[in-house]
């Protein structure tokens, strides 16, 4: 079981099972960077221990970086994108650095925690609608919350990678493992209500 946990072809094919539509896809190229810049911004006012390094960095009215739980979990999920896929976490490091510098700063700014909360929520019903309209299934979080959450921007970003040709032999095994795991699932649905019947 750990050892799928480090393997970006199990993860994404879990995460990808979900989001095979190209409407739910482009919804999510969408909206997941938003949650996350979003959540990043609101997690700001959960307190730190008194441990914590305290660091706090103005680089100019829109860049910031303060050592708190946002930054942590940036620095973690960016830490866990390198063991599953280096080059493409690589590849994505700016666009983590840039969300996690841009919501530091947000944060200070009045009603900051009111906006994203706005914006926050619109996000998530873009995407339950993306998941009910064109998926026809319910999201990956209510499957494995934890997995969805922390893969979600990783696999919008390794979905455009793809379409500009990055590894097409790992793009070609994940899209087939999808493949066979929307295959089963749909199996599993249509036994299931037989069995209701």
């Amino acid at each position: 079981m750990m050892g799928n946990l480090f393997n970006v072809k199990k993860q994404l094919t879990f995460y990808g099972a979900y989001h095979d539509h190209p409407v739910n896809v482009a919804i999510h190229m969408i909206f997941v960077p938003t949650i996350l810049w979003t959540a990043l911004v609101m997690a700001t006012r959960v307190p730190t221990p008194s441990w914590f390094p305290d660091i706090h960095l103005v680089f100019n009215e829109y860049l910031a970086f303060d050592f708190n739980w946002p930054a942590l979990w940036a620095i973690t999920t960016l830490a866990y994108y390198y063991v599953l896929e280096p080059t493409a976490a690589l590849l994505y490091t700016p666009e983590m650095v840039l969300i996690a510098l841009t919501s530091a700063a947000f944060a200070h700014k009045p009603d900051a925690v009111k906006v994203a909360g706005v914006v926050h929520v619109v996000s998530w019903i873009a995407q339950f609608i993306g998941h009910g309209a064109a998926e026809g299934r319910s999201p990956a979080l209510l499957d494995n919350l934890l997995g969805a959450l922390v893969l979600a921007p990783f696999f919008v970003h390794l979905e455009i990678l793809f379409k500009l040709g990055y590894k097409p032999a790992l793009r070609d095994s994940i899209h087939q493992g999808v493949k066979a795991e929307i295959a089963k699932i749909k199996a599993a649905e249509a036994d299931g209500k037989k069995k209701s019947q």
